[in-house]
């Protein structure tokens, strides 16, 4: 493939700020890992975080793909226009556990330690979900992929170059995410046995999360 000057100007300027990205990273990281109040109960609020920072091949490929749709992006502002080159997921077991952990979001968000790069978006494909996330305040969009996640992007500063996108979402999302991602990205699968069944386990997802929540519910009442 030829050299694409765009894509290189960009990838350069991305790994010249990488210690501050990735400083950025451990940051967001450490709020939900350390977080005692993240940390009680049972089950704990947060299960688990995952995290990391973007491949320079991921990068690449993101770049091309805005470039070959027309979008104006080059190395002033490719800090601005692509806002996940750290990353962090926070994975819960309980439906219910997200309104705490979006909470501590917002109270960190309140006194000033993060600010908003864009509104947050919680992605479902299931109306209760919708409804759920909406009585949170939150924007939702309705994913035909069945796509479920509570989307983030935080910076240190509004100046800042550095952000970090947050993803959060149930361990059984989760486990839909990675067999969706293994068969769907870089490139769309167009096995429609493939298709009907990535539906079918998000359906799965969705009861697996109601069941836990109400095994739980029956739990605490006991």
């Amino acid at each position: 493939m030829a050299a694409n000057p765009v894509a290189d100007a960009i990838v350069a300027s991305v790994k010249s700020q990488h210690l501050t990205l990735e400083l950025f990273r451990q940051q967001v990281a450490a709020f939900f890992v350390d977080n005692p109040k993240l940390r009680q109960g049972n089950p704990a609020i947060v299960h688990s975080v995952k995290s990391r920072m973007k491949s320079e091949e991921s990068i690449r490929s993101k770049i091309e793909r805005k470039l070959a749709d027309g979008e104006n992006i080059d190395a002033t502002n490719a800090f601005f226009k692509i806002t996940d080159f750290a990353g962090v997921r926070v994975l819960h077991l309980l439906q219910d556990q997200f309104s705490e952990i979006h909470d501590a979001i917002s109270q960190h968000l309140g006194q000033g330690e993060w600010v908003l790069a864009e509104p947050p978006k919680a992605y479902t494909w299931d109306p209760d979900a919708e409804a759920y996330f909406k009585s949170l305040g939150l924007n939702t969009e309705l994913k035909e992929s069945r796509y479920t996640s509570v989307h983030y992007v935080v910076k240190p500063r509004a100046e800042s170059i550095a952000s970090c996108e947050i993803q959060v979402r149930t361990l059984w999302e989760e486990i839909w995410g990675e067999v969706d991602h293994a068969i769907n990205y870089p490139t769309e699968c167009k096995v429609l046995s493939c298709v009907e069944q990535i539906r079918v386990l998000a359906r799965l997802v969705a009861t697996g999360t109601r069941l836990g929540d109400s095994i739980f519910k029956c739990y605490s009442e006991k």
